[in-house]
């Protein structure tokens, strides 16, 4: 769902709201004043790309790299949730 940021004209006070694109959000939730809202203008979020050396490795290979990294963590949490008993739902 997009996200977007809206401003009351009233008392100023800024939200973030997820809704359908052709939804629309009138009301201030701060102040109560109905059809306050004004959307204001947003950039997209970007992406953060890490690029140690991602030019020279192959598919998958940064995956591989944190996984070894990680490990020991994932071994233990592994072992712990054996251990654990879970009751059916």
């Amino acid at each position: 769902m997009p996200r977007y940021c809206y401003q009351c004209v009233d008392c100023s006070v800024t939200v973030r709201v997820f809704h359908l694109m052709n939804e629309i959000y009138s009301d201030c939730i701060q102040c109560g004043m109905k059809d306050s809202m004004k959307k204001m203008l947003t950039t997209p979020l970007k992406r953060v790309i890490i690029e140690e050396e991602s030019n020279n490795l192959k598919v998958g290979a940064t995956t591989k790299k944190y996984i070894e990294a990680n490990r020991e963590i994932l071994e233990k949490e592994q072992q712990k949730a054996r251990k654990e008993t879970y009751e059916p739902s």
